[in-house]
This record gives structure tokens, sequence and C-alpha cells, in this order.
């Protein structure tokens, strides 16, 4: 099977056509004054994806009796089956042509919101959006031709899905509970037996990845508490799991669980333990308590916010880190930001993931608060 990745050409060719056969129709564009259907429009990645979610709860608080459809990737369709904050998931590729006349086949949305890239406002135009908000600052300009409502980005220091809600007029939404989003059906597989902890070890970059020997030092700790240690990581990392376990000391769930299953393992787990990673973000939504080592990423940023300040969870971080020097965030510009996106080669040695020692750690773990689950 070929490995070679489609084009978006197809997909830039039908947005254009439509764009135009449009045109005719265009006169002086206003907001809607009743909005009845409303479209999030993105493809992110995992964790940005989730961290949408104050913004879906603010849409339902905002507009209870509107449809609410969320464009996101094929994968994380799953997750969204039972309609959080009655939301309908609606799978889209920017590389698969079908998936613009499903989104063409929607109710014509009132008001469309691009939280990330504003390269969808021109998609959001063919297929009939009424009003169209992004955040403001988005490069190159073009990108921003089609919106109507540009918006400032945060001012402040502000967790991204606090930030992402700001599309929304009105009061910050109610904070997260885990009973708003059910999970979704997994195939069967055997969990391990109670009480255990997730360490899942995979991350987008390798710059996220925590030292071998700190790894088996945490899982000995959790070993000697009596909670028991298993591995966790995606298909294309089992490599990681073998380095850190050669001797597969304790059980290893790396590339065999699909979302859903790994909802379910999160589920019934002890704890979390990840990088900054999409897991980090999913292990929040499921209730697991939830430690995360922050090294090139924000802490601030993809951390906890407003939204889930009630959550089991700690980040753990090496605060102002030398190299954690770069400010964009979605191909803008923000003053108050401080990540790092560089990959190797730039960087081959990720002193800011070195720099996280397992008592830091071992202090985030104890820092928790209390589950809802544990607090019933």
């Amino acid at each position: 099977m070929s490995t070679k990745r489609r084009s978006r050409l197809p997909m830039r060719l039908l947005v254009a056509l439509f764009v135009l056969l449009r045109l005719p129709l265009a006169g002086r564009r206003r907001r809607p004054r009743e909005v009845r259907h409303i479209l999030v429009l993105h493809h992110l990645l995992l964790g940005d994806a989730l961290m949408l979610t104050p913004l879906l709860a603010k849409l339902r608080e905002r507009y209870p009796d509107a449809s609410v459809h969320v464009a996101m990737p094929k994968a994380f369709v799953t997750l969204y089956q039972h309609g959080p904050y009655r939301v309908l998931p609606v799978p889209f590729d920017p590389r698969d042509p079908a998936t613009f006349f499903a989104l063409l086949a929607l109710p014509k949305p009132d008001l469309v919101l691009l939280p990330a890239d504003n390269r969808y406002s021109w998609l959001a135009r063919a297929i009939g959006g009424r009003w169209i908000v992004a955040f403001a600052g988005d490069r190159p300009a073009y990108k921003n031709w089609p919106v109507d409502e540009q918006r400032a980005y945060s001012s402040t220091p502000t967790a991204w899905g606090d930030t992402a809600a700001e599309l929304v007029d009105g009061p910050r939404p109610a904070p997260y509970r885990v009973a708003q989003w059910t999970p979704p059906p997994a195939h069967e597989f055997a969990l391990p037996p109670a009480p255990y902890a997730v360490l899942h070890v995979g991350a987008s970059t390798p710059l996220k990845q925590w030292p071998p020997q700190r790894w088996r030092e945490l899982a000995g700790w959790l070993d000697g508490q009596g909670i028991a240690p298993v591995w966790s990581a995606g298909a294309a990392e089992l490599g990681q799991v073998a380095a850190i376990d050669p001797t597969q000391r304790y059980p290893s769930f790396a590339g065999r669980l699909d979302l859903a299953q790994l909802w379910r393992l999160l589920g019934g787990a002890r704890l979390l333990v990840c990088p900054d990673t999409g897991v980090a973000h999913l292990g929040r939504i499921a209730g697991v308590p939830t430690v995360t080592l922050f090294g090139p990423g924000s802490a601030l940023v993809c951390g906890a916010g407003d939204f889930w300040r009630d959550s089991p969870y700690v980040a753990v971080t090496v605060e102002d880190f030398p190299c954690r020097d770069q400010n964009i965030q979605f191909f803008r510009s923000i003053p108050w930001m401080r990540r790092c996106e560089r990959l190797p080669p730039d960087c081959v040695d990720p002193k800011c993931m070195q720099a996280i020692m397992v008592v830091a750690v071992l202090a985030g773990i104890a820092a928790l608060p209390c589950s809802e689950k544990d607090r019933a």
C-alpha cells in the first residue's frame, strides 16, 4: 500500500469553485439576528481539539436550542459519539473531498467559529456560512479575507481553552464535570487489575520524551506503593517502551488500543502520568487524576485554566526555562507566550525535559486533588 499523502489540491479547487458560485448572491454581510445552526471548524491534533471543550460548553449555554456541529479529524469522531454538550461531530479531512460535501449537506450555518487556523474561512464561505468569527493576527493575511469578525487574542496569560471560548460573547462557562461527557463504546479488552497507574511515555515529538531511567524510577516507586504501573504509547512508539522496560517487568498497552479503549483504560486508572500530549487532555476529559510533564510546551497555555479548575490535574515543569523563548500560537505572535516549537535537528538535547526530576513528579502526585469519583 502506498504511503504517499494525498494532496489538498482537490479540496482547494472545490472551495474556490463554490466561493465563485456564491459571489453573484453575495451582498452586504450582516450578523444573523437568530442563530439556529453553528459550525466549529478545525483540523487540529487530539490535545488541541479536546482543549476546545470550554468553547463547546459556552456555545451550549449561550445558544441552548441551536444545533452545534464540530468538524474534526475522522479519528476523533468516536470520542464525541454521545454528543457531549449536545454537539454533533462531523469528520473533516482537507485531503478528502468527500468531507467537503458532507459539510455542504449540513444546514447552512448561521455562525461559523474558527478557533485556530483561519485558512478554513474560505471553506466556511464556500459552504454558505452566514457569519464567520475567528481570532485576528493569522498569517498570511489572505487567510483572513473571508472572516466577518476578527476578535483579539487574549492580551493576558490565559489557557488556550479559555481563550477559544472568547470567540463567543458572554460569561465563562461552568467548570467541567465528568458526567457531561459519556465515554464512547469500546471494544472489549482485558483491563489490568486495580489499582493501576497509566504511564503514557509517547509524545508528538522526541523533544517531549522523558529519560527512560526516570520512567523506570517512577514505575518502581508506584509498584512499591501497591499501584501497578502499566505502559502506554502509540503504535510508532513501541521502541520507547522497550528502552524503558527491556525486561517487560510491567504490562504494556502500547500500540494496542484505539482512542475509545484508551479512554476506558484511563477511566479505571488511579493515576495518569504523561508528557504534554493529547493523552494528557484525554485524561482530563475522562476524569483520571493526571500529572503532565511540560518541557517545551507552556504549562499555562495547555494547562487546566479556568474551565478545568476543579479537575484532578497537576502540571510539572521548570518555570522560565531559558530556551522556552518562542511566542507563536497558531501562526500568531502572542507577546506574553513562552513556549518552544523547535524540532530535531534544531534541538538534539531537550534539557527542559531532562530538568524534570522524579522528585518533582512525586510532589505533583502528592498534590493531586481528589477526583469526582473519589469525592462521590
